[in-house]
């Protein structure tokens, strides 16, 4: 109840702020009541002003192409590890983990170099290649499910003429549905919150994210936090509505990767 409280109370005083007007936030305490619950205006400021809109617009173009990405090449990599045998395949694994262990800020110059380089600075594809790129988390709950299935499937496939992409299509992908649910919605919520990746590349404010545009409310409303609350109420609301109706998905993604 304790860790519940400490995790609830800033929301709770976000929300209460974003239904007050600027004379109860100043003359207020945090957690005293708004006088009319029904006070709307800061959503609509944050909305209008803040290009909420457009900013919702070019993070679900870049969730849609990173999370695919993340699954096409994670499974495909799984999909390898697990059934071929080749020359390197540890040195793979190990890289992996300690690509993991490496600090992504430690790296940003010379990524930035490479990104700059192929002129994609500024662009919502920055973002998204950065963000395919392929973490260990989704290759091992790739690898887990991949591994409970029956190696038969394959050889069956194999004596009809399939080949290992077509094995791969149409019987190794299809049975990663749970997997392919969980890793959406880790690296969807994960994409949905960053800010540093979009704020160190994206710079024009039509390109911006929902992270960028709460961010960007610092300027034009620096001192009217009514505004900036209702701005941090609208970019939690869609990540919260969807946890809730699929937190199941990830509780279950988990549960039988740890165990098959």
């Amino acid at each position: 109840m304790l860790a519940t409280l400490v995790v609830l109370l800033p929301l709770a005083v976000v929300f209460l702020t974003s239904l007050k007007t600027s004379q109860e936030v100043s003359g207020g305490s945090a957690l005293s009541l708004p006088g009319n619950w029904l006070n709307l205006s800061n959503y609509v400021t944050a909305f209008t002003r803040g290009k909420m809109l457009v900013a919702f617009g070019n993070t679900a173009f870049i969730l849609f192409f990173a999370i695919g990405g993340t699954v096409l090449i994670g499974s495909m990599t799984a999909y390898a590890v697990d059934r071929f045998d080749f020359r390197g395949k540890r040195l793979v694994m190990v890289l992996f983990l300690v690509a993991t262990l490496v600090p992504g800020v430690t790296t940003q110059v010379a990524t930035f170099q490479v990104i700059n380089g192929f002129g994609l600075v500024d662009t919502r594809w920055a973002p998204i290649l950065l963000y395919m790129g392929t973490d260990i988390v989704s290759v091992y709950i790739f690898l887990q499910f991949i591994r409970s299935i029956p190696t038969s499937l394959d050889e069956a496939a194999r004596l009809d003429g399939a080949n290992a992409f077509t094995i791969y299509r149409k019987i190794i992908f299809p049975l990663l549905k749970p997997a392919i649910a969980t890793v959406v919605i880790i690296k969807g919520i994960t994409t949905y919150n960053d800010f540093y990746i979009p704020f160190l590349y994206l710079h024009s404010e039509e390109l911006g994210t929902i992270s960028t545009a709460l961010f960007r409310f610092k300027g034009p409303f620096g001192a009217h936090w009514e505004a900036i609350s209702a701005g941090a109420i609208l970019v939690i609301v869609p990540t919260l509505i969807i946890f809730l109706l699929l937190q199941r998905w990830i509780y279950n993604g988990f549960a039988q990767g740890a165990t098959k």
